[in-house]
C-alpha cells in the first residue's frame, strides 16, 4: 500500500476565484437574443445577493455572440444595453467575431464566413447574402460595404474592442481553449479562438483552470483542468453560465423554446 501511494498522482489543489468576489461565465450565444434576455433576467434577480462587501459580481461573456441564430444584431444591442444591471461586465472575442471582422476587412479572403453562420447575421441587419454559387467579386465587396454601413458604430467599436482572455484568480477565461505548452500571455489567436482536440483531449494540466465555450456539449462539463459551458443555444435553446465563488462551481441555465 505504501508503494502504491508513492506512485499515485497527487490531486491538484482546487482552483479558487478571487476572495470576496462572485463571478459568472456565459457560454456561446450565437444570435439567440431571446436566451440572452432570459439570462439577463436570471442574473439581475440575484445581483444583490451575489454582491460581497460592496464588490459587485462580475460576468464574463465567452464570445461567439453572432452567427447561426436569428438575431445577431439584437444580441449585440443587448450586450451594449448595460445589462445585466448590478454586474461588472467583461467580453471576450470568439472565432465568429474574428471571422465577421475579417469579412468586413477583406470579404473575398473571408467569404467562407457566410457558410459558418454569417448569412444569418447579414439577414439580421436586413442584408441579403450573395448567392453561394455564381457571386462575383464586386458582389462580395458590395455586401461587405453594405454591412459596414448598416452596422451601428457602437457595434463595430464593441467587436473591435473585445478581449482575448480574462484571468481571475486561478481561472483563465477564454473562448475555445489554450495550448498548454505556452503561458497564458503567449497564447495565439488561433489557439484562443479555434482550438479543439489538442486541448479538449489532453491530460496535461495548465497553469490555470480553463473556462471556455466554442465546442458544444449537451450538458456543462467540469473537471480539474477545464469547464465547458457552450450548450449550443442556437439549436438547443439553452444558454448556460457557470457561477464561481471560492473553490465552488455551479451552473445556471436560461432556456427558451427551440427555434422552428
Amino acid at each position: 500500500m505504501q508503494l502504491l501511494r508513492m506512485f499515485e498522482r497527487p490531486t491538484p489543489p482546487a482552483a479558487r476565484f478571487p476572495a470576496g468576489r462572485v463571478g459568472f461565465a456565459v457560454g456561446d450565444i450565437h444570435g439567440r437574443s431571446d436566451c440572452l434576455a432570459e439570462m439577463f433576467d436570471l442574473l439581475e434577480a440575484r445581483a444583490e445577493q451575489e454582491t460581497r462587501e460592496g464588490a459587485a459580481p462580475v460576468v464574463i461573456f465567452l464570445g461567439d455572440y453572432v452567427d447561426r441564430g436569428p438575431d445577431s444584431r439584437g444580441v449585440l444591442d443587448l450586450l451594449l444595453s448595460g445589462r445585466p444591471h448590478g454586474f461588472e461586465r467583461r467580453y471576450l472575442k470568439g472565432n465568429h467575431e474574428q471571422a465577421m471582422l475579417g469579412f468586413l476587412d477583406d470579404p473575398m479572403e473571408h467569404r467562407a464566413w457566410l457558410l459558418q453562420g454569417g448569412a444569418e447575421t447579414l439577414l439580421s441587419y436586413g442584408i441579403q447574402p450573395p448567392p453561394p454559387v455564381g457571386a462575383r467579386e464586386h458582389d462580395w465587396i458590395g455586401v461587405s460595404q453594405h454591412l459596414r454601413a448598416r452596422m451601428p458604430p457602437e457595434h463595430f467599436e464593441f467587436l473591435t474592442g473585445l478581449e482575448r482572455y480574462v484571468e481571475l484568480g486561478d481561472y483563465a477565461f477564454v473562448h475555445a481553449g489554450v495550448d498548454v505548452s505556452r503561458p497564458l500571455e503567449q497564447q495565439t489567436d488561433e489557439d484562443l479562438f479555434w482550438i479543439r482536440a489538442p486541448f479538449l483531449s489532453g491530460k496535461r494540466p495548465f497553469t490555470h483552470r480553463v473556462v471556455h465555450g466554442h465546442t458544444p456539449v449537451e450538458r456543462p462539463h467540469a473537471d480539474h483542468r477545464r469547464i465547458a459551458v457552450d450548450t449550443g443555444a442556437y439549436v438547443s435553446g439553452t444558454l448556460t453560465a457557470a457561477r464561481f465563488e471560492g473553490d465552488q462551481v455551479e451552473f445556471v441555465s436560461a432556456t427558451r423554446r427551440t427555434r422552428g
